[in-house]
């Protein structure tokens, strides 16, 4: 995921968090917000140092952004996205990170149904 496509200053950070809405299970939390950009989406991640060392914090924030990677072309675009992991995410596979993500993005109703991008690739 290009580094164009990140939040990273602290008032792009609180406008998500101030107006955004926020989705949660066990592992993650996040703020959606749409954002009037038409960039495909951007993230931003927080990974508290209480999850745990910094080999453990880097590993979940590399595979949070692994999974939009992967799933960039069910998620409708104009977004702006802040996750937050929660403890039990250190016990997760990349897999299951993914599929986390894939819960919570359904739930908000921003990720597409996988029919619609597999039907669209048939037709292509």
């Amino acid at each position: 995921m290009k580094k164009t496509f990140r939040i990273k200053k602290n008032d792009e950070f609180q406008s998500v968090f101030n107006r955004g809405k926020s989705f949660a299970n066990r592992q993650f939390v996040i703020y959606m917000y749409k954002n009037e950009n038409e960039v495909p989406f951007r993230i931003g991640l927080s990974v508290s140092k209480k999850i745990g060392n910094a080999v453990m914090r880097n590993r979940i924030k590399r595979y949070i952004r692994q999974s939009f990677a992967e799933l960039k072309e069910q998620i409708k675009p104009g977004y702006d996205f802040v996750i937050i992991a929660r403890k039990p995410a250190t016990d997760l596979s990349c897999k299951e990170v993914k599929s986390s993500l894939a819960h919570i993005l359904k739930r908000a109703k921003v990720i597409s149904l996988q029919k619609k991008s597999k039907e669209a690739g048939r037709n292509q």
